[in-house]
Parts: C-alpha cells; sequence; structure tokens
C-alpha cells in the first residue's frame, strides 16, 4: 500500500533540522543524579538552565541517561540557575556563577527524593520512553502517546508490542487469539466473550497503560496460551482531586465520558464512566459454495445486507480505606456492556451441476435486538508486616455475574421447491444465558533474605453457566399465524464448575539477574443438567499440574535478555459447550459440544530488549505447541441429511453447513516480534511494531491439515509542531491468515489525527480520520472439507472521521495506595467467534 502525504514529509524534514549554535563563548556542565535511597542512577530527569536575570528564557533544555549522568555545553558567562525535575519527585535548584575563561561546572553527585507534597507544573521537551520492560511483562504508556487522544483503545493495541489487530479487530497475543485480559489488575469475564466489541467501544484516553504479561506466572490462573493484557484505567492511580470530561463524534457515532477523583482523609474515591453510540453504514456480504459429491445441488449462492447500531458503556468506582500503615482495604463495582439493534435481508439459491436448473431459492428477512452486560464487585484486604513491609498477607473476594438476552424475528419469502425438512418457517427466537462467580482467594508474600522471595496462595471459584434458548414458529401456510412454541429445537441448559487452585512461586534477584520459578495445581468439577433439549446429565472431575518458569539478566543498563517456558489449558466457555441446535439458518447450522476437555499448551520463548531515551527496540521468538486444541469443525451434510441428538429430535437437511468444536486441533506455531521506537528529535517519534511466523495445523481423525507463514506490520511518525500542535501519522496491513480449515484475507490501514491544548493543557481538542479515500473494506474468507469447498466475500464499513474534545479540571497529589494482590480468574476460553481475555493482575 503506498499513501501519497506531504504532512509526512512535511513532518521528516522538520524533525531533521538542527538549532545553529549562539558564537556566544562555550562551558561544559556535568554530573549524575542518584535517588536519595536506592543509590541508583535517575533517568531520564529534566534540566533546564536559564541566567538568573531572565529566568523565564530557558538556554537549554536536557535530560539524563538511564545512569542519571548529564553532560553539556552551555553559551555564555554570568550568573545561572539550574532547575532538575522529575516526576513525582522533589525539585532541585542550583544557582552557579561562570567567569570569563572558565570551562567547567563538575556538580558531582547530586541526589533526589520523593515529593511529598502537590508537584507543580514542570515542563518537559524530551520524548518520555512509551515501553517498560521486566522479566515477565511489557507495559506500553498509554497515556504519554499523543494518540490516546482520539482513538479506541483497540486502535492503541496496534502499537503494542507483541500484540497484533487485524482488518476485522481480531486480537492477538504473542501471535495467539487465546489471551486474557485484565482490567486495574482484576478480570472481567465480558472481555473474556466480546474482546473486539468492548475495546472497540472503549475511548483511549480512559487508559494510563497496558501490560501484556508475556510469561504468566504459577500465581496467575492455568488459562490463557498467548499471554494476558492488563488494562490500567486513568484515574485509579491518584489521589487527590481532579476530574476530566470529554466528548466526541464522528460519521459512526458519539460518545463521552468522565473521570474523577478526590480524596477526604484516610478515604480515596476514584470513578469513571463512558458512553458510546455506534450506526454503522450499511454491511454486504455475498458467499459461494460447492458440492464435490452432489449434481442436482450442486452449487449454493447467497447475498445478504445488513444494519447495525448499538450503544457500549462501561463504568467504574473503586475505594481504598488505609486503616493505618499497615492495613489496607480497597473495594471497586464496575459494568461493562451494551445493547445492539440489527436488520439484514438475503437471498439463497441451490443450482444443479448444469447450472441451468434451480434446486429451490428463498429470500431471508430478519430483525433482532440483543443486550450484553458484566458486572463485578470485589474487595480486598492487605495487612503488611511491620518489621518487613514487601512481606504481606491478602484476603480477597469477588463476585462476577454476566447476563445476556437476544430477542430475533426471521420471515422467509418467495419460497421456491424449498423442501419441507428445512423447516423454513417463519420463527421467533429469544435466548438469554448468564455465567455468575463467587471467588474466594488468599495470597501470601514473604522475602526471604535480601535476594529471595516466595509467593503462595489458594483460590476456590464457584462458576455457574445457565443458557436458555427457546425457539417459536409459524406453520401457518401464508405465515400470519401465531408463533407456537417448539420444545424440541428449543435447550435449556446449566453447566456448574467448582474450580479449587493452589500456587506457588519463588524469585531469585541477584545482583542483574532474576529467576522465577512456579508451580499451579488445579481441581475442577464440573456437572452438566439439560433441563429442556437432548443431552445426558453428566459429571466429570479432572486434576492439572502446571508448571511455568522465566528468567531474565540485564546485559547493560538499558539491555535485557528474558526467556521462560509456561504450559497453559484452557476450559471451554458456554459458547462452546451449549449443545443447542441453531438451524435458524438451515445453510448453516451450528451446535456447541457439552463434551469438550480442557486443552493444553505448552510454549518457549526468548526475547531480548534495549530501550534508551533515544532508541527502543524488542525482538522476541516465542514457539508454542498443542495437542488437544478445541477447533471448529466444519463439514457438509450428504444425500439424505443427518439427524442428531440421543433421541433423533434435530435434522440437518442435505447441502447444509454443519459446524459445531471439537478436541482434534495439533498445532505448531513459531513467531518472531519486532517493535522498534525512535525518538528522532525531543519532538518527533517513529515507531513499528510487526510480527510474522509460520503455523502447522492438523486434524488427523478428520485429515484435515494447513499450514503456511503470515503477518503484519504497523508503524507511524509523530511529531510535535510549533505553538503545540501535534499530529500523528499511522499505517498497517497484514498478510492473509490460516486457519485449520481455511485462510482469510489480508488488509491495509491508515489514518491521520492532529491535537492542540489550551488552558495550561487543560483542554484538548483533536480532529483525526482513517482510510479516508476507501468507504468500504473488502474481506475474503476460504473454508473447505472433505466434499465441499465455501468462500465469501465481506464489505464493512472502512472510512471514519471525527473530533474530540477533553477538559480537566482540579489537581493531583501522591497515589492512591490499592491492595498488590487481588483476585484474577484466568481460566475459560471465551467464545462468540472472538477468543479473548478475562481478567488479571
Amino acid at each position: 500500500m503506498k499513501i501519497k502525504c506531504p504532512l509526512l514529509l512535511i513532518m521528516l524534514v522538520i524533525s531533521s533540522l538542527v538549532a545553529a549554535q549562539n558564537a556566544a563563548p562555550l562551558f561544559q556542565i556535568k554530573g549524575v543524579l542518584l535517588d536519595s535511597l536506592t543509590q541508583e542512577g535517575e533517568p531520564y530527569a529534566t534540566i533546564k538552565i536559564v541566567k538568573k536575570e531572565a529566568p523565564a528564557h530557558a538556554l537549554k533544555m536536557l535530560v539524563t541517561d538511564m545512569k542519571g549522568k548529564f553532560q553539556e555545553k552551555i553559551p555564555g558567562t554570568g550568573n545561572f540557575v539550574m532547575t532538575i525535575s522529575s516526576i513525582g519527585r522533589n525539585t532541585i535548584v542550583k544557582d552557579f556563577t561562570v567567569k570569563a575563561g572558565e570551562q567547567l561546572v563538575d556538580f558531582g553527585t547530586l541526589y533526589i527524593a520523593d515529593a511529598s507534597n502537590e508537584l507543580g507544573q514542570v515542563e518537559v521537551v524530551a520524548q518520555k520512553p512509551l515501553v517498560k520492560v521486566d522479566v515477565d511483562k511489557i507495559e506500553y504508556n498509554i497515556e504519554d502517546d499523543p494518540d490516546s487522544k482520539t482513538n479506541s483503545v483497540i486502535e492503541m493495541l496496534r502499537k503494542v508490542p507483541l500484540v497484533t489487530v487485524d482488518g476485522e479487530d481480531n486480537i492477538q497475543v504473542n501471535g495467539s487469539s487465546s489471551f486474557k485480559i485484565h482490567v486495574n489488575g482484576k478480570p472481567n469475564n465480558m472481555m473474556s466473550n466480546n474482546p473486539k466489541e468492548v475495546l472497540k467501544s472503549m475511548p483511549a484516553n480512559t487508559i494510563k497503560y497496558i501490560e501484556v504479561i508475556t510469561s504468566p506466572g504459577a500465581k496467575y490462573d492455568a488459562e490463557g496460551v498467548g499471554g494476558i493484557l492488563n488494562i490500567v484505567t486513568v484515574g485509579g492511580g491518584f489521589e487527590g482531586y481532579t476530574a476530566t470530561f470529554s466528548g466526541r463524534a464522528s460519521n459512526m457515532g458519539l460518545g463521552g465520558g468522565a473521570y474523577a477523583t478526590i480524596k477526604q482523609g484516610k478515604l480515596t474515591l476514584t470513578g469513571n464512566y463512558n458512553y458510546s453510540y455506534n450506526n454503522q453504514p450499511t454491511n454486504y456480504s455475498n458467499s459461494y459454495r460447492e458440492d464435490y459429491s452432489s449434481t442436482d445441488q450442486k452449487y449454493l449462492e447467497s447475498s445478504n445486507e445488513s444494519d447495525y447500531s448499538g450503544q457500549f458503556q462501561h463504568g467504574n468506582v473503586e475505594a481504598s480505606y488505609e486503616i493505618d500503615t499497615l492495613r489496607l482495604i480497597t473495594m471497586s463495582v464496575g459494568m461493562y456492556g451494551g445493547g445492539s439493534d440489527n436488520e439484514s435481508g438475503g437471498n439463497t439459491e441451490m443450482w444443479n451441476a448444469a447450472r441451468d436448473k434451480k434446486a429451490y431459492s428463498y429470500r431471508s428477512l430478519s430483525e433482532g435486538d440483543g443486550s450484553w452486560y458484566s458486572i463485578r464487585g470485589n474487595i480486598d484486604y492487605q495487612r503488611t508486616s511491620k518489621k518487613n513491609k514487601n512481606r504481606m498477607l491478602t484476603l480477597s473476594y469477588k463476585i462476577n455475574t454476566q447476563p445476556e438476552e437476544n430477542d430475533s424475528y426471521n420471515r422467509y419469502l418467495d419460497r421456491y421447491q424449498v423442501p419441507e425438512v428445512f423447516q423454513l418457517h417463519n420463527s421467533h427466537t429469544f435466548g438469554k444465558t448468564n455465567t455468575t462467580e463467587h471467588t474466594f482467594q488468599v495470597d501470601y508474600t514473604t522475602p526471604i533474605g535480601k535476594l529471595h522471595t516466595i509467593e503462595t496462595g489458594v483460590k476456590y471459584i464457584i462458576r455457574n453457566n445457565v443458557s436458555e434458548n427457546n425457539f417459536a414458529e409459524d406453520k401457518s401456510s401464508d405465515g400470519n399465524g401465531d408463533y407456537v412454541y417448539n420444545e424440541k429445537r428449543s435447550s435449556n441448559y446449566k453447566h456448574l464448575n467448582d474450580i479449587l487452585a493452589a500456587y506457588l512461586s519463588y524469585t531469585l534477584r541477584y545482583k542483574d539477574f532474576t529467576f522465577k520459578p512456579g508451580v499451579r495445581f488445579e481441581h475442577t468439577a464440573q456437572d452438566v443438567r439439560y433441563i429442556v433439549g437432548v443431552g445426558e446429565d453428566f459429571k466429570v472431575n479432572y486434576n492439572d499440574v502446571v508448571p511455568s518458569v522465566s528468567m531474565g539478566i540485564k546485559l547493560g543498563p538499558t539491555q535485557t535478555l528474558r526467556g521462560g517456558y509456561d504450559m497453559r489449558i484452557y476450559r471451554p466457555s458456554i459458547w462452546y459447550l451449549n449443545p443447542y441446535f441453531d438451524d435458524s439458518n438451515p445453510m448453516f447450522i451450528r451446535q456447541g459440544n457439552s463434551e469438550l476437555k480442557s486443552e493444553k499448551s505448552h510454549a518457549f520463548n526468548l526475547s531480548y530488549s534495549s530501550f534508551t531515551s533515544k532508541f527502543n527496540v524488542n525482538v522476541s521468538v516465542r514457539h508454542s505447541f498443542n495437542n488437544s486444541g478445541i477447533e471448529n469443525v466444519s463439514r457438509l451434510i450428504g444425500e439424505g441429511g443427518e439427524y442428531f441428538g440421543s433421541d433423533q429430535a434435530h435434522f440437518a437437511p442435505e447441502g447444509s453447513l454443519y459446524s459445531t468444536y471439537e478436541n482434534i486441533g495439533k498445532s505448531r506455531n513459531t513467531n518472531m516480534s519486532l517493535y522498534l521506537n525512535w525518538n528522532a528529535t525531543p519532538k518527533t517519534r517513529i515507531y513499528i511494531n510487526g510480527r510474522g511466523g509460520y503455523s502447522d495445523l492438523k486434524s488427523p481423525s478428520q485429515n484435515l491439515h494447513n499450514y503456511g507463514w503470515q503477518g503484519s506490520m504497523y508503524g507511524g511518525i509523530q511529531h510535535t509542531f510549533p505553538w503545540k500542535l501535534r499530529a500523528s501519522l499511522n499505517a498497517g496491513g497484514s498478510t492473509p491468515y490460516i486457519s485449520l480449515q481455511g485462510k482469510g484475507s489480508g488488509y491495509s490501514y491508515y489514518s491521520l489525527s492532529v491535537n492542540r491544548s489550551f488552558l495550561k493543557d487543560r483542554l484538548t481538542v483533536s480532529v483525526y480520520g482513517s482510510n479516508l479515500f476507501s468507504k468500504y473494506m473488502n474481506f475474503n474468507n476460504t473454508t473447505f472439507g472433505e466434499n465441499f469447498y465455501s468462500t465469501s466475500k465481506s464489505r464493512y464499513p472502512n472510512r471514519s472521521f471525527g473530533m474530540s474534545i477533553s477538559y480537566r479540571i482540579g489537581e493531583l497529589k501522591a497515589s492512591v495506595k490499592k491492595a498488590a494482590r487481588s483476585i484474577s480468574n484466568d481460566d475459560v476460553k471465551g467464545g462468540g467467534g472472538n477468543q479473548g481475555g478475562g481478567g488479571g493482575e
């Protein structure tokens, strides 16, 4: 993809300009800045040099390096003032005098301490690092990225190392769609089931930073093959009084939000709320399928148009109460969810092999609405040892419920020779599902000497999944009769889980080396009950021992080498388990499989990181394999059709595509990820985030095998122009992806945004646009089987543009205290077509 944009050229030219040096005599300053407690170098502190008689005019601005050292040439002679500032630290002010002929001012060693009072305004001219690295995670600072003023969270994820987002907004971590999502260190199962919908509705200006936990240790639930995303929201990390209000509007919808923090004595409250309304242009799709074994019903062709509108909202309130210096209570309640309305119309035709005769045809009209929510609450009590503040005990409780409902009507018109076995009657479907969890957890952490740390804990989860699908149909000849409930095509199903887990983790930190092994044990008891529908009640228990190890070594002040091994398990959620026989479209039938077992995956990883004030790089290699993967398997029903269920209650007609899930996948994946960030000047940032790899997918029992290379790349440039005008140009794309039974098309993407702050940075106005020269994005998907070949083409709205405004009031002080441990349920494989995350620490 080639993009001609004069702004890019302007930005590159401006970033290469070098200011001419003053002809005045020069002298040199130097010194080193250390933390007053740890004696370690203070990196990226801002240093400002002014003449004493002209304090408003900065002669020179510079920053300390990773070791806290600084050295710079300054023009002139006379009386000067040096000011050293760093976020959360007391400001250092030094007066000094330089006489004619003096060439060096050596400040020696300076010490900086944490601020104990309100921070003053600090002018920062150097680019702050967006990425930080630890032995088992990478952190991307969303708040300091100018694009967060206009983008959604899912768009910002394109920049995060080890994360990829394709053209249909499907997310992968470490090359895998099997990952978990944490929010403020706590899980929300709604994101497990709807990560794409939730994250593309959430504005990025509500996010502080995102952690990619590449090697989840033993204290995390044993689920999540690719890793864990921990999303930390703004407003939960400060105390004092502050509030921000924002609004946005675009060609696809509008929204607004607010967040605030307030402290009164020992009690601190933070809250945020956001609302979005989306109204997308019409989507178009068509599909083609060929049956290799038939001549009378050889080719199936269909086309469809659909309209969608929906609203999304999320809110959260957190409170912390510091009983004394050793005891802390934190509480929170939160909600994610939304609703949607959709209408669609389609046409279906079946042709013979010669394409000169229709076997049958019909038109379909459907309309419906739905809602999905996740509501949670939790409380944590933390007790810290008086003798050692790194020794602590945490008691936690969490409740979470996820109600979902959908209500739809399907009508069939212009039916031509449609076989009666299709049961193609007008129908009304009303369904609702809910998952309710109660979780109890105890965590204990204690250091042993200066080098060792032990972490251990116990968790008990009570999880109840309930699904009810009611099907009613109108069998009258004209389709204008009453809807009559059909029990055989309805379902009422319960899936009850009790999970008991315990973990033990050890950490060794010796100089620049970190070693972190751990082991986790999980016992699962399942109880499946059928109230209405086909299926036999059953109970099953199983045990899993899950080892993990990660290690890292600092090769220098800015370089780190990390590696590790982890085993992860994946329990199927109700989306995969629910045996409801969904034949609302008789040509595309879907059914869950209540006999699915957990899948297990093993992964090895190795990565190198180098992060300096000018240049950041992270290179990771990961190999994973899985011999019991849960895969979506599709097959074409042959001549005469096929009955399903112990009492033969369900029928799939000849020529229909039947899809379900089975533990038949054997996968091998090798991926390499690359992240580059170059702070070309204090005002210019250039970055690249890419991934490529090779996948080999097999199902010997189904005689399926697919393999190939796939990759993606995303990059951009940001520049701050005069008058605080910040601009950003981004572009990216991917190659086609592969699945067990087919492949999908690649995509390309670009966007431009400009924003400016006013009123001492309290008011920010932003305008943005993406894919401005193409209204729709096209996707092709191919599926193949033993006796069929199928392809589909879709057109999604692609062009977007709009503006946003935010305003902040109040001031911030020191940080709010939170419990260092909390509940994190990461043990469910989500569904709904998007495998995503669940919660975290």
